[in-house]
């Protein structure tokens, strides 16, 4: 075994190496300052100029198209950065690489400038790419010859993912609306800061894991498809190498997609049509998007013709999953845009007396058992590596002092008042929260003899997330068309995040589990770049559909608008299900 792994599994934090809650650590602080600057982003782009907190006062559609692009992009540069980590730099380099660039993006927002806000969000997206592939691949280098216990280590490395978008969006939210968006921004940035420090600091823990790249690549996952070779006295699939004409097809619907990517914001925002032409009845924009989608569909199509059959049906099955999960995202993302407009500008927010105690102490218990919990893992592994990484965890400590600073300000704050008014970002924690309480439960369902098939989880995933739409639908019915603002019951809300939070437990972790079990492992790395871009694709459909909240709500209604989200998700989820026999055979036997 490695030596370096063996000393990182010397030193143990509940059954785990040291090192994984280093890790554990510098993504919570990550996905703190990504969620919180994100859920902030919409609502400061629309937020009335002349306000107590003023915004820039675009419209709904221009702030969801640069919103839909910005995310699009955020599934599209990992799949560069994990490739330079690969060849270049590794995968501790590249992580440290990505939280500086993360770091000078959230700064450069503190300016609330044109200018700034589109770098800092280039920035983000450039530094995005380095980090997110990496954090996982570190995980993975880590557990070698320890496969038993990886389960477990993604389950906590998750948890951090979940606890850094929860407090992120928290207390980010808090300060933007209460005091400034400055401050939310900032906020953001001071503590991606502290997490690179931390991270590097800690750098001797991990010996060369994660440093240099290795010469020989190695696919953590399975390669279950006709390579069992000789051993098993099989014939290796050959291999189906990408043609001239592949390639071709590739660069075009490369540019034709990005060209789409920055045209719609550009255009709608800033005047700039760099697709000005018509072709029938279609503008350049429609036009380009249309012949990239049926240049891709033939790519993909051709190819999969020319595997063999078994190998054809397997990526076939990855295929038509991939066809779900744009449709999951295109609706499930309205959760950061359209739904955090409906929370501020439809939803009962203020809160008095009785009421108002109740979701204080509310708020105060979600806020406070989660931390201490966290705080108690960060005394555990201060125990066990203090003479080791000493300055890290002294950084560490100062963050969380900071953190806890900060949380008391807010409930202290909060409980002086005999009111309160719920911010708009608080719904976005949500999302976060249930998945902390129910991923045990559907982990449970999972391992239990009455686990679905990957067609059923499908499908029972776009009827949750369809359901909580249909939360939205019921409680609008009462607002007028065309209503701008109106004082809709928060329990609608709530429910409506946990109905798709049940969906995204379906089919978000599940999604690259099976094509890891489906696609050959000499294809596991184009198909994982494959599988982000149909989430990517489903990201600014989700932009796209989002900001057409304000269109279909003067010419119909707001519950026209939500009826979209419901109809369309669970329509779809049926069709999974009726296929489930159709996608058993194109599996072969896969579980």
């Amino acid at each position: 075994m490695n030596t370096d792994i063996e000393n990182l599994f010397k030193d143990k934090v509940i059954g785990h190496p040291a090192g994984l809650f280093v890790l554990f650590f510098t993504e919570m602080w990550e996905r703190f300052s990504f969620y919180g600057m994100k859920i902030l982003l919409v609502l400061f782009l629309t937020a009335p100029f002349l306000s107590d907190n003023p915004g820039w006062e675009w419209s709904r559609e221009n702030a969801m198209a640069l919103i839909g692009t910005y995310s699009s992009l955020l599934y599209l540069t990992p799949i560069v950065g994990g490739w330079i980590a690969d060849k270049i730099t590794g995968y501790r380099i590249a992580v440290i690489i990505g939280c500086f660039i993360m770091m000078l993006g959230h700064a450069a927002m503190v300016f609330e400038t044109p200018w700034s806000l589109y770098l800092g969000l280039a920035l983000l997206i450039i530094g995005t790419g380095f980090f997110k592939p990496n954090m996982t691949s570190m995980i993975s280098e880590m557990y070698k010859g320890k496969e038993s216990k990886k389960d477990g280590a993604y389950t906590i490395y998750y948890m951090g993912v979940n606890a850094g978008a929860f407090f992120g969006m928290m207390l980010c939210g808090y300060l933007a609306e209460n005091i400034g968006w400055s401050y939310g921004f900032g906020l953001a940035g001071i503590f991606m800061l502290l997490g690179l420090i931390q991270f590097w600091l800690a750098k001797g823990l991990f010996g060369d894991i994660g440093g240099k790249p290795s010469i020989v690549h190695e696919v953590e996952l399975p390669q279950n498809i006709n390579e069992k070779g000789p051993i098993n006295n099989e014939v290796i699939e050959k291999q189906n190498p990408f043609t001239s004409i592949d390639k071709l097809l590739i660069i075009l619907t490369s540019i034709g997609g990005v060209l789409y990517l920055f045209n719609d914001p550009l255009s709608k925002i800033g005047g700039i049509n760099l697709l000005n032409f018509n072709i029938g009845n279609l503008d350049g924009s429609s036009a380009t998007i249309l012949i990239s989608l049926v240049l891709f569909l033939y790519l993909i199509i051709s190819r999969i013709l020319r595997y063999s059959p078994i190998v054809r049906d397997k990526i076939l099955a990855v295929s038509i999953f991939g066809i779900f999960t744009v449709i999951f995202f295109g609706a499930f993302e309205q959760s950061l845009g359209s739904m955090t407009l409906f929370a501020r500008d439809y939803t009962e927010r203020a809160l008095t007396g009785n009421s108002a105690l109740i979701f204080k102490s509310i708020d105060a218990i979600l806020t406070v058992v989660p931390l201490a919990i966290i705080s108690w893992v960060l005394y555990l592994l201060f125990k066990k590596t203090y003479s080791k990484i000493a300055l890290s965890n002294i950084v560490l400590a100062i963050t969380f002092a900071f953190l806890w600073y900060i949380v008391f300000y807010k409930l202290n704050r909060e409980f002086s008042k005999d009111t309160t008014e719920v911010g708009a970002s608080w719904f976005g924690i949500l999302n976060a929260f249930f998945i902390i309480t129910l991923a045990p439960l559907f982990s449970r369902w999972w391992e239990s003899k009455y686990n679905p098939s990957a067609a059923m989880k499908y499908g029972i995933g776009l009827v949750l997330l369809g359901l909580g739409f249909g939360i939205l639908v019921f409680g609008t019915l009462g607002i007028p068309q065309g209503a701008k603002t109106a004082s809709v019951s928060m329990i609608f809300l709530i429910l409506a995040y946990l109905f798709h939070t049940m969906g995204e437990l379906c089919i978000s972790p599940v999604g690259l589990s099976y094509l890891s079990k489906l696609v050959p492992g000499r294809m596991i790395g184009i198909m994982f770049g494959m599988w982000y871009l149909a989430i990517a694709i489903g990201q600014k459909a989700a932009g796209t559909m989002g900001g057409m909240i304000d269109k279909i709500t003067e010419q119909y209604s707001l519950s026209t608008f939500f009826l979209i989200f419901t109809l369309v998700p669970i329509i779809l989820g049926v069709i999974a299900m009726v296929l489930n026999p159709i996608m058993k055979k194109l599996m072969h036997g896969v579980r």
